[in-house]
């Protein structure tokens, strides 16, 4: 008969080379940290490195600058408003009681407009874009810092 003894020595090997793939496995699902301690500082050093400092609003001069002294004259000047409709089935511009059907005459009409206050373009329904388009650019051509587009309300 078999002793006793015997049957464990022999089974030992195989208990101890089981025991070894389990530690194994479980070194394997192990994270390996420093990387990612390296990421996040790269991360880190990046995001300090990008930031822009702004100054505080209260630090930012302010673009109207009065002067002591001097008295200012009040313009009551009202922008400018070129409506861009269909004209006798024709697409065309209407400043005031003029009607324009041409681009370039539109822009020697508004260069000689006061820049100052602006224009508004309001565009009816039904009119090709690019003729709203043209409005807008020609205005900004002749000089227009504030152009405002407004669309036709349904």
């Amino acid at each position: 008969m078999v002793c006793r003894q015997q049957i464990l020595q022999r089974n030992l090997p195989d208990m101890l080379f089981t025991n070894m793939q389990k530690r194994r496995l479980l070194n394997k699902t192990a994270l390996n940290l420093s990387s990612m301690i390296d990421v996040t500082f790269l991360l880190l050093i990046y995001f300090i490195a990008t930031t822009v400092f702004t100054p505080s609003e209260d630090m930012l001069s302010p673009a109207l600058k009065v002067e002591e002294g001097v008295t200012s004259q009040e313009q009551n000047f009202e922008p400018q408003i070129v409506t861009v409709t269909l004209y006798e089935a024709k697409p065309a511009y209407l400043l005031g009681e003029q009607v324009i059907h041409d681009r370039k005459q539109l822009a020697a009409i508004i260069s000689r407009l006061p820049h100052a206050p602006g224009i508004i373009i309001r565009v009816e329904n039904n009119v090709p874009i690019g003729f709203a388009i043209a409005a807008v650019q020609e205005s900004r051509n002749a000089g227009f810092e504030r152009v405002t587009y407004v669309p036709a309300s349904d």
